[in-house]
Formats: C-alpha cells, structure tokens, sequence
C-alpha cells in the first residue's frame, strides 16, 4: 500500500518508515523540517515538506501523491510548555492535525485512516488493579489539567471514526519506551540531577516499546477494523518509581532525584497528574486477537537491555 504518513520524524515515526519499508508499503512522509528530508529520504520514503496545523499548505504538498492510507503518528512533545495549556501544539494536532489530516486524505483518495491516541485516554485517576479494555468507558475526565490530553485523545478518535468514506482505526498506545521516548527523557532529565521522582508512592501505568508500537501501527494498518481501537501495551504494567529506577541503571544515570509531590505538582502539572495520581493496567488481549500483534519487548527491562 502507499501510506501518507505524518509524524514521520519522531520516535515512533523512525521505526514505522523503517517497520513499513520492510513489510513492503511505499510512503510519503509529510515533514516541517527540511534538514530532516535525508532521516526519510533513507529510509525508502518520499519526503513532502508541509506542517499539519496548516491545512492549505499541507493539501498543497500533497497534491499529486496518490494513497491508499493516511496515518497520524504527529506529535510535538519538544516544544510542550511544563504547564499544558489548550494552546499545546501535541493537543492541536490531535485535534485540528487530525481535521486536516482528514482532508488530505480525501485529496490523495486514501480510504483508510490510522490514528494515535493514548491509554490515559481512561482518565487520569486510580484504576486499581483490574486490567482495562477497549470496553472500559474512554475520556473521563477528572476535573484537572490533565484532561486536556484526555480530551484530545477523544477528538482525534471521534473524527476518525466519524469520516464518511474512511476506515478509521485508532490505536490506545501505553507510556512510550526507547530511544528519543520518554526513557531517554527521563535518562537526560536524571544526569542534570533534576527532582523527577515523587516522595511516596507513586502511580503505576502501561507501556511499550517504540519499535513495538510500530510494529502496531503495521498490523492495524494491514488488518485492523473499521470504527476500531486497539490497547497497545507491554505485558508488564510498572511502577513510575520502578520504571525512574530501571532507566537510572540501564542508562548509567545517578539514581533519582526525590522530591516532595506538592513540588512536582507545582512545577509541572500534567506530570504529577501522571505520575502520582494515574493507576492503570491496560490489558493487549484485542490486539493480539484481531491483529495478530503481541509486544516483541514484553517488560520495559526487557526492552531497556535491548538498546
């Protein structure tokens, strides 16, 4: 298939081209950074250099790239302010990126359209110790600043799924693992000596490795369902201070920074929202049966030996 693939750039945007080159797919990656074109361009893709957030100028760039699917893997974590607002380029992508991403689709004849949401989609509460599905109600909200990301997980979803003429797939990925995520965040923030780990307790989430969420975003390309979202997890929910801690000594770190949880909170918002107050174990079990896709990185340990 030939797939217009935004978000081609980023850390699961690197191991998709390299993940859809191998199982055969041709893509036209949309990217704003001309300096980026040869990280594409090397990988088998054609670039097209266009930014989401602007709907003209990306229907322009298009013009003339026929495709089969349309994938939204954009995001713009670099340039998030520490306390989110509605104004948060991530949120605006999944939001009007996914709008505009529509529409290009239409222009280029794709029929098809992959989505990225997130797991914290469920609410940003204490889910206690029960695995949640795609059955689980989705976009709660709590009533914080979090709810922002839960709200636009909800919008980029309800677009897709809505579009008439298009098969709209979403995929619920987990906390994202490995080289540029939110490892290799955390491993950068620690050898500053930063105050990343809450005193306490902390909450415990789901996650996936980068390369498996791409291997996802194949197998719900290839055979996901129409008006469908898939769980993309590991195997092995984890603790926030579980997960500081393995970072800390597979990346060769100091060890981390406690600090007290009002300072967390302060500081940065959302964070402390994920940190302290989410508890969420996601379970995979629709992935693997409809699309065939079981986590190669089982563990973030796991994972993190394989860098």
């Amino acid at each position: 298939m030939r797939v217009l693939l935004a978000g081609a750039t980023g850390a699961i945007g690197v191991p998709l081209l390299e993940a859809l080159a191998a199982s055969g797919h041709e893509v036209i990656a949309v990217i704003r950074d001309p300096a980026k074109r040869r990280l594409v361009t090397d990988r088998g893709a054609v670039a097209v250099l266009a930014d989401v957030l602007d709907r003209d100028g990306l229907l322009r760039a298009v013009d003339g790239h026929p495709a089969d699917v349309v994938m939204h893997q954009a995001t713009a974590l670099r340039d998030a302010s520490r306390k989110l607002r509605p104004d948060d380029p991530t949120i605006a992508l999944r939001d009007r990126g996914t709008a505009h991403l529509l529409d290009a689709a239409r222009a280029v004849g794709a029929r098809r359209f992959v989505t990225q949401s997130l797991i914290t989609g469920y609410g940003y509460r204490d889910h206690g110790d029960r695995l949640l599905t795609e059955d689980d109600e989705f976009g709660v909200r709590v009533g914080t600043v979090a709810d922002l990301v839960t709200d636009s997980s909800v919008a980029t979803e309800r677009q897709v799924f809505a579009a008439e003429g298009i098969e709209g797939v979403a995929l619920r990925y987990g906390m994202f693992y490995g080289e540029n995520a939110f490892s290799d965040m955390f491993a950068g923030l620690m050898r500053k000596r930063a105050p990343v780990l809450p005193r306490g307790r902390t909450g415990t989430t789901s996650f996936v490795h980068v390369d498996d969420a791409a291997a996802a975003a194949v197998a719900a390309m290839e055979r996901g369902g129409a008006g469908e979202a898939y769980n993309i997890v590991d195997d092995e929910p984890m603790s926030w201070r579980d997960f500081l801690t393995t970072v800390a000594r597979v990346h060769g770190t100091p060890r981390p920074v406690v600090t007290p949880r009002w300072l967390i909170r302060l500081a940065v918002p959302y964070l402390g929202c994920l940190l302290i107050d989410t508890t969420m174990r996601v379970s995979h079990a629709k992935a693997t049966r409809d699309l065939g896709w079981t986590p190669v990185h089982r563990s973030v340990p796991e994972g993190l030996k394989a860098r």
